[in-house]
Parts: C-alpha cells; structure tokens; sequence
C-alpha cells in the first residue's frame, strides 16, 4: 500500500488532497499543528474507508516536524508522495517587510520543507521512486505588492523546488511546484474574488503525480 504525507493539512486543501489520493487507494498521514484538528480529520477520512493518521508538529520546529515525518513513515511502511503545503501566517505588504517579521514564515515554509523533503528523500532515492509536491501562493511567480512576505518565502521555495526536479531527473523521484494564483473557496478573502474549489486543484495534485511531466502548474481562476 502507497502513502502519502501531507504537511499543512487543513480543512480545504489537505482534507481534499487526502481524499482524491485516498480515493486511489493511497493510506494518508496528515501533518499540522493542532492535534484535535486532525483526530477530525482522520476520522472523516476512516468514515470515507481511506486508512488516515495524524501526527500533530509545527512545520517551523525542525525537531518536531522530523520527528512526526518519522512517525508517519513508520505508521505506514514509508512514504511515497510528499505533499508539502504549508504558507506563512499573515500577509505583509512589500514595504513593510523587515528581517523580523520575514524570519517565522521562512521557518516554517523554507525550513519546514527542507526539513520534511530531508525525512523522506533519502528511502524514495534508494527505492528509485517518489513524489515531492510544494505548495505556494502565486505571487512566488508574479510578484503582488500586497503579498510582499509571500513572494519572498515563497520565491525561495519555488526557486528550491524547480532545483529538485531537474536534479532528480533520471532517479526515478519526482519533484513539482504548484503555485495558487487565486483565493481557495472557504478560506478568508474578498468577498468578490473568484474562488478555486479545493477539490479541483486536489485533482491536479494528482495529476501531476501521475504525469511527473510538468516541473509547475500555476493554478488561477
């Protein structure tokens, strides 16, 4: 049986990512911080029949976030696709950007996904199979001024996960971007905005999965 870890996992996206690769028969490790949370979570999953764990980390404690990666890993026999989605708390405009209010997001995306990529990759090279799937905001591709945090933290990662797919070319691991260029239905927003469903861009996790052909898929309304 294949795994999957999903490190940000949250109502709207996590939750349906779980269900698209549960739905394929995949078990399903869900990684965030609130442990009460994600005993919901997996209980909704366990009632769709998709075999569900969670194990509660900060993606900003390195220790915490390798230790539960760990756990999950063992639960399940290994993990086979990673999907890392985790984006900083707030948004900062480009003006008001300091060294302070940067450094928490870039613990928690940067390092976080550096940190989980490192728990895994190691057993998916020495298998020659894998999936690393990075989530972050548009505005990692086309800068916003208003997402000023955003577009730095996630640039970098971005800039991370294109590196991983050309350097795993050939070892049978494959590494994607997928940058979210619009305001997902049910979460916070204007209330004029066009919304993605969760659902659907879940699908083009999958579909990335299974192609390994696009190195990024940049998702608008």
């Amino acid at each position: 049986m294949s795994a999957i870890a999903i490190v940000g996992a949250g109502p709207g996206l996590g939750l349906s990512t779980a269900r698209v690769f549960g739905g394929h028969g995949f078990d399903v490790a869900l990684i965030a911080r609130n442990e009460k949370k994600l005993d919901g979570f997996t209980a909704l999953l366990e009632a769709d029949g998709v075999k569900a764990a969670g194990f509660a980390a900060d993606a900003a404690d390195q220790a915490a976030l390798a230790s539960a990666m760990e756990r999950a890993a063992a639960c399940f026999g290994g993990i086979d696709v990673l999907v890392f989605s985790v984006g900083p708390a707030g948004i900062i405009s480009a003006l008001d950007v300091t060294v302070e209010n940067l450094r928490p997001g870039l613990e928690s995306v940067c390092y976080g996904a550096v940190t989980a990529t490192r728990a895994v990759l190691p057993a998916m090279l020495a298998s020659g199979t894998g999936t690393l799937l990075f989530t972050t905001g548009g505005s990692s591709v086309t800068p916003v001024p208003m997402f000023g945090n955003g577009g730095v933290i996630g640039g970098a990662l971005r800039n991370w996960a294109l590196t991983l797919n050309r350097s795993l070319a050939g070892q049978g691991v494959y590494a994607g971007h997928v940058a979210i260029g619009a305001w997902l239905a049910g979460t916070p927003g204007p209330t004029d905005a066009p919304r993605l469903e969760p659902d659907d861009v879940a699908r083009i996790y999958w579909d990335m999965h299974t192609a390994r052909d696009l190195a990024e898929y940049v998702v608008t309304a």
